[in-house]
């Protein structure tokens, strides 16, 4: 039998659909969403350069990004070994660290962008007072 041609868009929908159930039943995922969009409403409410944009789209994509390969391990991990193995449990544990690593980068990203503005703005209040 001749395999069915997959459309362009099928690997979309695919996607779409992992991103869902990641979404859905990953809260640490949930988590970096939601911190992701108070960094957009941030960024947004303090004006920052184009570049500075691209480096917090860069970090918040690196993230979740990570994020969702860690949980497709995790995944393939508990499908292998049901049972708790203490190799596959290193596995997991790096998949979780390479997370945390994108996240403390991230955070030292949102660090040096919006440190300056609010410190700018706090010296500017003092002023006033």
């Amino acid at each position: 039998m001749r395999k069915q041609k997959r459309r362009f868009f099928d690997s979309f929908r695919d996607a779409g659909r992992g991103i869902a159930a990641c979404l859905k039943t990953e809260r640490n995922m949930r988590v970096h969403l939601v911190a992701a969009a108070a960094v957009v409403v941030a960024a947004a409410c303090l004006g920052v350069s184009r570049g500075e944009w691209a480096c917090l789209l860069l970090a918040m994509g690196m993230v979740t990004a990570a994020e969702a390969m860690n949980t497709a391990v995790e995944r393939l991990c508990d499908f292998i070994e049901e049972g708790h193995n203490p190799r596959i449990g290193i596995i997991k544990d790096i998949a979780a660290g390479a997370v945390l690593l994108a996240a403390v980068f991230a955070a030292a990203v949102g660090i040096v962008v919006f440190l300056p503005p609010v410190l700018d703005g706090l010296r500017a209040l003092q002023r006033h007072i």
